[in-house]
């Protein structure tokens, strides 16, 4: 691998951040050139595929960001790497509380400078590769997968949540991400279908009533009251009439030019060896002696993958992470096969609900599928494992299967192995920025999760250094069990959950069927689309059991779910004609507790009111500062964030008794 240098300046104008001093911003381009032969590759869909260079080696390229101490001898000398979320640099937003940004060169980016006075190499290395440029996205150039000399070709699947006055959609569905284009000749075998609900038939979209077009505005509508603006396009979808809010909208076709996604391990692993261990064109060459990783969402799914198909090795058979935090992948992994989409979140109960992301091993331990009889874990190569703590939210049993992280496949617990940790963020959401205003409810029922959990994750970093750096084992897992009754069926859930005046609850979790994909899904490609599921019981994917309140009762409680305003979910609903019923995206809700005894009489809530809990602001603000110290005994939360849930505690709470929403 090579870096080539393209940028360096000072960052936040040079300001010094503790012991560690100023920073220095690199940008830089890796150029990758790796052997499709070797075993280390192997995993890599379509890696044989890939076209070549003169040396018989796979190239391709991405881009680097790093946040160096200008004077290393007062870093860590530890390396802290970003998995950018869909391109986007997120491990300032989520551990400094900086300003969202993909250019960080500001005191506001660097936020509470956590990461700098830690003393850490911050690191933001492109990985997707489907990406499309702009907003500073973090960029992977990959090869094309080829057949007989061209491009190779095969069946697409995309879905499409409708929305109101949306009429015509790139074929990926995302703007930032490439679309697979349309092969010449074909589109009359495409076939668009719809349905109400992910389980719902699927109903036939008249060919006349839609087209591989895009509009050129401004042009209006001919004598037919066709728009005139109307022209041919590969990459695009149009429905005439736009797409109807709410509905599923599905599209099958025969699309060309996959790239070899599967080269965003070896992206990340050649880059994080070649910063530990090069010596020629390194710029923190001899400064490195620990190497930590971080995902939430999409990249945690990329970082359980990554760990899964042996990754955290090497060429050199070398651990590449002494630790990795994988947040909110909930059970899944990465769809890497040809066609994927990689933008594309992983299924939930509505929205991509039969994307293939979540496949057996859910699990770090090892475990036997019942269904099919196939043991096997994500932890498997003990030489080169990583540490691994994993976090989620109560999104995540709702909506990611998160469950079955740690049970087996029928919903009984399983031993966690020594090497990992398993962490419940009680009653939070799957997405909890730090400068998330106030809450709406867009195309939910109820308001949005307003819990605040950026300070647990200062605290994970911290114990996962301690534990690779001198074995200091990190707080024990906190998560629901079936040995305590705290990881329930959504029966026994719906049974607990209080009767809030005006609050539907879901029908259940996002449920978790085997998908048939066809004769080649072994080597990554999906002959059958849409899947076919097949028939039997699902997977058992159970939920965290609750309290009077309706709040999580295992895992970490937040200071504002240990002391709290309100019944806060990690579902939400959405609302009438967008699909009612269904559970929303990553959404979680906030149902506020009454202000006084006589609004929970008349309202007839069940739920004890905000009078009769605090007696004022001064006595909500000790409740939020005892549930702060106990996470600091615990190892939870670091002191210096007490005064910081502190003075939010502000914002939570109303001289009224009425939450600020």
């Amino acid at each position: 691998m090579q870096l080539d240098i393209t940028a360096r300046f000072p960052f936040a104008g040079g300001a010094a951040f503790g012991a560690t001093g100023a920073y220095e911003v690199i940008h830089a381009r890796a150029r990758h050139a790796i052997d499709p032969a070797a075993a280390c590759n192997a995993p890599v869909t379509d890696i044989q595929r890939a076209e070549r260079d003169a040396d018989g080696l796979v190239p391709f390229a991405g881009d680097v960001t790093i946040l160096r101490p200008i004077d290393p001898t007062r870093g860590n000398r530890r390396l802290f790497f970003d998995w950018g979320n869909r391109g986007n640099k997120r491990a300032l937003i989520y551990f400094n509380d900086g300003a969202a940004t993909n250019d960080p060169r500001t005191m506001a980016h660097a936020g509470n400078g956590y990461l700098m006075r830690r003393g850490y190499t911050v690191v933001f290395g492109a990985w997707q590769g489907d990406l499309l440029p702009g907003d500073g996205r973090m960029l992977l150039d990959l090869p094309v997968a080829m057949e007989g000399g061209r491009p190779a070709e095969g069946l697409v699947r995309v879905e499409y949540a409708g929305r109101t006055g949306v009429h015509v959609v790139p074929l990926s569905g995302w703007a930032s991400t490439r679309s697979h284009p349309v092969v010449p000749g074909t589109e009359h075998t495409a076939v668009l279908t719809r349905r109400r609900y992910a389980d719902s038939p699927r109903e036939v979209v008249p060919p006349d009533q839609w087209s591989f077009s895009r509009l050129e505005g401004g042009v209006g509508l001919d004598a037919q009251g066709a728009d005139r603006g109307t022209v041919p396009s590969r990459e695009n979808l149009h429905v005439h009439a736009g797409f109807a809010p709410g509905w599923i909208y599905e599209l099958v076709y025969t699309g060309s030019a996959p790239l070899v996604l599967g080269l965003c391990h070896p992206a990340v692993r050649d880059l994080v060896s070649f910063l530990r261990h090069a010596t020629d064109g390194n710029p923190v060459a001899g400064e490195i002696d620990h190497a930590y990783g971080w995902g939430r969402s999409q990249t945690g799914r990329a970082i359980r993958d990554f760990i899964y198909h042996g990754f955290n090795a090497d060429a050199d058979g070398r651990k590449v992470f002494d630790g990795l935090i994988p947040h909110v992948s909930g059970a899944g992994r990465l769809n890497t096969n040809r066609f994927a989409n990689l933008t594309v979140p992983a299924g939930q109960q509505h929205e991509d609900h039969y994307e293939p992301a979540d496949l057996f091993p859910f699990a770090y331990a090892p475990t036997t599928d019942h269904l099919t009889g196939h043991t096997d874990a994500i932890l498997k190569r003990p030489a080169t494992d990583p540490l691994v703590l994993h976090t989620q939210t109560a999104t995540e049993y709702w909506q990611r299967r998160g469950s079955l992280v740690h049970t087996d496949t029928q919903g009984q617990d399983l031993a966690i192995p020594e090497t990992v940790r398993v962490y419940l963020w009680s009653g939070s959401q799957h997405a909890a920025s730090p400068h998330m205003g106030a809450p709406g409810r867009g195309i939910c029922q109820n308001l949005e999760n307003v819990v605040a959990t950026t300070a647990l994750f200062r605290a994970t970093l911290d114990a996962m250094d301690d534990w690779a750096t001198d074995g200091t084992a990190p707080p024990p897992s906190r998560i629901p069990t079936r040995a305590d009754t705290t990881l329930v069926r959504h029966a026994e859930w719906a049974a607990q959950f209080p009767a809030i005046p005006g609050a539907s609850t879901p029908r259940s979790p996002s449920e978790l069927c085997r998908l048939d994909c066809g004769p080649r899904t072994g080597e990554g490609i999906l002959d059958r689309q849409p899947p076919e599921v097949l028939a039997g019981q699902p997977y058992a994917v159970l939920v965290p059991a609750v309290d009077t309140d309706g709040n999580d009762i295992a895992g970490i409680r937040a200071p504002m779910v240990a002391a709290p305003l309100a019944t806060y979910t990690g579902w939400n609903l959405r609302a009438r004609h967008h699909g009612e019923g269904a559970m929303h995206e990553f959404t979680g809700s906030t149902l506020p507790f009454p202000d006084t005894e006589a609004e929970r009489a008349w309202s007839g809530d069940p739920r004890p009111s905000i009078q009769s809990r605090y007696a004022d602001r001064a006595a909500y603000t000790a409740a939020i500062t005892a549930a702060a110290r106990a996470l600091v005994a615990a190892r939870l939360m670091l002191e210096e964030d007490i005064a910081r849930a502190e003075a939010q505690s502000a914002a939570w709470y109303s001289p009224r008794h009425d939450v600020r929403l």
